[in-house]
């Protein structure tokens, strides 16, 4: 069994393949948290829990008068705020009376088989009849106002813990809930490093390391999306923990919007974790009856360092959040057309840079932004969902049968949250934007952003989806979202509930996403928010691949996959070949580099095709055939991080490795060319030591290569990429 309860029902010990997780509750009837790491022998670990009379740390009424007892200083499943525990708490909730004290008691538990659902929000899913199992934990608080309840989802294969709250008003008059967190989990000590992803739009996830100070550190987001410059998942790690060695915790938020993840070194050396919404746009009321579900967190647990924590990520996400026909059915190489044309174009042009494409072996052209409405720049037309058939040339469907008469597929862009104030939409419905009554609003790219939190408004953009979906057919969907949220104001919400706009926002957003999904199952769907402004584990539940930067430039890709493959899978992340000079660099780098990169995501090409030499389409012809027979080694490998770009100037290399040993995938690119410099030896991993494989032509030992390694050509130019294949012959 994954999840064990002692007989007096007080001890709850959760089971992972190589995990272990407990909680306690104590004679007070408050959930403590006893445990969290390597899995061992089932044991009460609440021994480590050491009450003594701390100074200005205050005590329960119902502890009567023991002074060693403080909530102040004990390790607790869920705070509250106001019970005594001044640390960051996981819940604040603001009564009729309008006070804040909130302390919660233990009031029954349960296991059901199989892995609880969300309404209304993504979460890991669990299909098999057994390996899955969900604790519930109910807390009440002491007034009856108040009951909260914890769900755990224990995937035991996966070697990952899920959590989400669920807070119910059970009390006579309507509530306020000011912070609701996901998670909350304390540990022991004071030796840990926090890596976190920061960044900004065309720069995003680069890793950030530091120890931990007194106080609290966080990290968060109150811009309406995970953002560019913070994403809602970090790693508490020993100080000594590399890529195979050392105690490493994740916590991943299942969120597209603001988010808040805190870690607080208290002043006796102890340390709490909390992920959630962030509480900066959340006030949520809740009339009596009425319940709240927070986000679900994916927390795991790795022994053997940051690799491995990844991999375990990286497995779930594909397997148990990704869903839909493109889960395992290999996904098309893909031309775009935004870099190549922008919205310069016509339907001859496009069908031309399509024809050239189909040429070469891409399957899949997209036709980005600029086909509708008025829309030859970025000031006008976003929100009239209309085809520009003079624009074209013909109607969409007329392009899409011509270009499917090539032998490919036919994709297009979207950018349904937003619209122009030059727009009809906008013309007739001023009042759907989120816009704070007499305030002029605050523009970004020319447009506002369109209130999701409304269900009419939902209607007529699923409408106005479906109208273009169902008239020409259309395999893939580009879902963009080219700004942030501010002005966080619905014309349909009394002024109470304001709070919960931004909230509701994102729940209407998933709303219109699942609705899409339902009813093309067949749709490939791409998340995109400017690049990786909503590059998150909550968008994977609706599309399986996200585009990660808006930085197309190969070598500045190299640090931004670098920091997503922390977290996410290579099968999630959007990666192109782009032109050169490089639209944000001016760049030149080599084509088979910029491949090279590429190759590490889901692969495609965004440039003027019609552009290329005749070497350079033959190069991209064999380009695709590389890719199409690495697709299961890059797509479901094991990805391994050899170096690391920001620390190592000479060169940047990633291994793909068959999770059965088979095959392994080296790829190396040479950032900086230094005259007389030394030889390179690159370790490889993820092999069987005592089989021999082969590469470029000679054999090895699996063990030599681990521990040997195989010697880098010396590169002739700068930015020179090289890809060597590894095949276990025996």
């Amino acid at each position: 069994m994954a999840i064990r309860i002692n007989d007096s029902q007080t001890l709850f010990t959760l089971l992972t393949a190589h995990t272990m997780y407990q909680m306690k509750v104590d004679e007070a009837g408050v959930l403590l948290h006893t445990y969290y790491g390597k899995k061992t022998a089932v044991w009460d670990y609440s021994y480590r829990i050491i009450c003594e009379d701390r100074g200005f740390s205050g005590n329960p009424y119902d502890k009567g008068n023991d002074r060693t007892y403080s909530l102040d200083a004990l390790p607790q499943e869920y705070s509250s705020f106001g019970s005594g525990d001044y640390r960051t708490s996981a819940l604040k909730v603001v009564f009729p009376d309008g006070s804040t004290s909130c302390e919660l008691r233990f009031a029954g538990a349960e296991v059901r088989p199989g892995k609880y659902r969300i309404p209304g929000l993504p979460a890991l899913y669990w299909e098999e009849e057994t390996g899955a199992e969900t604790l519930k934990v109910c807390m009440r608080d002491t007034t009856g106002q108040v009951l909260v309840t914890l769900y755990y989802g224990v995937l035991e294969e996966l070697d990952l813990i899920t959590r989400t709250a669920v807070v119910e008003n059970t009390g006579k008059a309507p509530i306020c809930l000011e912070r609701v967190m996901s998670t909350c989990v304390d540990y022991p000590g004071r030796d840990w490093e926090l890596l976190t992803f920061y960044g900004r739009h065309v720069k995003e996830r680069t890793p950030q390391r530091m120890g931990l100070r007194h106080g609290i550190q966080s990290v968060g987001s109150t811009r309406g999306t995970s953002s560019h410059q913070q994403n809602p998942f970090y790693i508490l790690c020993e100080k000594t923990a590399g890529e195979e060695h050392g105690a490493c915790y994740g916590f991943s938020l299942l969120y597209s919007g603001d988010f808040l993840g805190e870690v607080e070194l208290d002043q006796y050396d102890q340390t709490r974790a909390v992920l959630g919404i962030h509480p900066g746009n959340f006030r949520y009321r809740l009339k009596p009856g009425e319940s709240f579900w927070a986000p679900e967190t994916a927390m795991a647990y790795a022994q053997e360092g940051l690799g491995n924590l990844s991999q375990i990520y990286h497995r779930a996400y594909r397997k148990n959040l990704c869903r839909g026909k493109y889960k395992t059915v290999r996904r098309p190489v893909m031309l775009n057309s935004w870099e190549g044309v922008y919205f310069d174009f016509t339907g001859e042009k496009l069908f031309a840079m399509a024809k050239e494409a189909a040429s070469m072996g891409i399957e899949l052209f997209v036709l980005d932004d600029g086909w509708f409405g008025k829309r030859d720049t970025d000031t006008s037309g976003l929100g009239d969902w209309t085809v520009n058939e003079e624009k074209l040339g013909c109607t969409l469907s007329e392009l899409s049968q011509r270009i499917h008469r090539l032998g490919m597929k036919f994709g297009i862009w979207f950018e349904p949250e937003c619209v122009s104030e030059d727009s009809d939409l906008y013309r007739a419905h001023p009042d759907w934007t989120l816009r704070i009554p007499g305030k002029a609003p605050v523009r970004s790219r020319y447009q506002l952003v369109l209130d999701f939190s409304r269900q009419d408004v939902r209607n007529y953009i699923f409408g106005r989806l479906c109208s273009i979906l169902d008239n020409a057919r259309i395999e893939y969907v580009k879902w963009d979202f080219n700004r942030s949220l501010c002005d966080i104001y619905s014309a349909v919400l009394p002024p109470e509930k304001q709070g919960e706009v931004a909230h509701r926002y994102i729940l209407g957003l998933y709303e219109v996403l699942e609705r899409l999904t339902d009813r093309y199952p067949d749709l490939l769907l791409e998340g995109c928010s400017g690049g990786g402004g909503r590059f998150d584990a909550g968008m994977l539940y609706y599309a399986p691949q996200s585009w990660c930067s808006d930085d197309t430039d190969a070598i500045e890709r190299l640090t931004i996959q670098y920091g997503t493959s922390f977290g996410y899978p290579i099968s999630a992340v959007g990666s192109h070949v782009s032109r050169c000079p490089n639209e944000q660099t001016g760049r030149n780098t080599p084509l088979e580099t910029r491949a090279t990169v590429a190759m590490a995501g889901t692969f495609g090409y965004e440039l003027d095709v019609n552009q290329m030499t005749g070497e350079e389409k033959q190069a991209v012809r064999r380009q695709v055939e590389e890719y199409r027979s690495y697709y299961p080694l890059i797509q479901e490998g094991c990805y391994f991080r050899l170096t690391d770009p920001e620390y190592n100037d000479g060169y940047h290399a990633w291994e793909f490795a068959a999770e059965d040993k088979s095959e392994a995938l080296l790829c190396v690119v040479t950032l900086k060319i230094h005259p007389n410099g030394p030889s390179v030896l690159m370790k490889l991993k993820g092999l069987e030591e005592n089989s021999i494989y082969l590469v470029n032509h000679r054999e090895y030992p699996g063990g030599v290569l681990m521990e040997g390694g195989i010697p880098l050509p010396k590169a002739k130019t700068e930015y020179e990429s090289f890809r060597f294949y590894i095949k276990k012959i025996r």
